[in-house]
């Protein structure tokens, strides 16, 4: 169920202390030459659109900005601060619990340490506010992906790569353009970075050329399949 879609009357009547809510989360970031800015929003937008219908849970509007420290510096990325997204996510995440919801799930298809950081402290806070037995669960999608032992991952495969390219080709193959060199950048060892992109001025981490959009459909089904184990493990947990 859409949240948006919803009037207040049908909230108060169908949220309770058992009910799901889904917030999923991307970036407007570069993917290379071939893929979309929204790649990232494509993504958790699919998956937790299949996720919610088999749970019955709640989807909110998706939050289509992030956290893009590799990638910031190039064309038609926008980023935003750390303590910007940590605050819309705290707002949202306390909003949710003071409407009623109890198990809640932010899925975000950008996966950067410092955007997951920013996410998983949000909801670090939110606990130590709230007294209620509040179930929280915080991950990318590719948290997932990238444990897929059902099908063979290229070493090192990263952003706007072969499992990236894959997905969007199963997804929304209107949107690729073509496919991108292989990259694998070497970052210097714990440098802070003014200027990243000079390590991958393609903007591609990984191996494009092998995306296929059947791999891109087996590993949906995976990280779906994956997602619905967690949230039901999650709700299930001193039930």
């Amino acid at each position: 169920m859409l949240l948006e879609n919803m009037t207040m009357v049908e909230v108060k009547e169908k949220v309770n202390e058992n009910s799901i809510a889904i917030l999923p989360l991307g970036a407007i970031e570069e993917h290379g030459p071939h893929l979309p800015l929204s790649t990232d929003c494509i993504q958790p937008e699919y998956v937790v659109e299949k996720v919610a219908e088999r749970l019955g849970a709640f989807v909110l509007p998706i939050l289509k900005y992030g956290q893009c420290s590799s990638t910031k510096n190039f064309p038609g990325t926008i980023t935003l601060r750390f303590d910007t997204l940590r605050m819309m996510i705290e707002d949202i995440l306390s909003e949710l619990v003071r409407m009623g919801f109890r198990n809640i799930v932010v899925l975000s298809g950008h996966a950067g340490r410092t955007h997951m950081t920013a996410l998983k402290l949000a909801g670090e806070l939110i606990l130590e506010e709230h007294d209620e037995d509040i179930k929280l669960l915080i991950l990318s999608d590719y948290d997932i992906a990238y444990t897929m032992n059902e099908i063979e991952i290229p070493v090192n495969d990263g952003h706007a790569g072969m499992i990236e390219t894959s997905r969007i080709m199963a997804i929304r193959p209107d949107l690729v353009k073509g496919t991108a060199e292989s990259n694998h950048p070497n970052f210097p060892p714990f440098m802070v970075l003014k200027h990243p992109e000079r390590y991958f001025p393609t903007g591609v981490m990984g191996e494009p050329q092998l995306a296929s959009k059947e791999f891109g459909e087996k590993a949906n089904v995976i990280i779906i399949d994956r997602l619905v184990e967690l949230i039901e493990k999650m709700v299930e947990k001193n039930a």
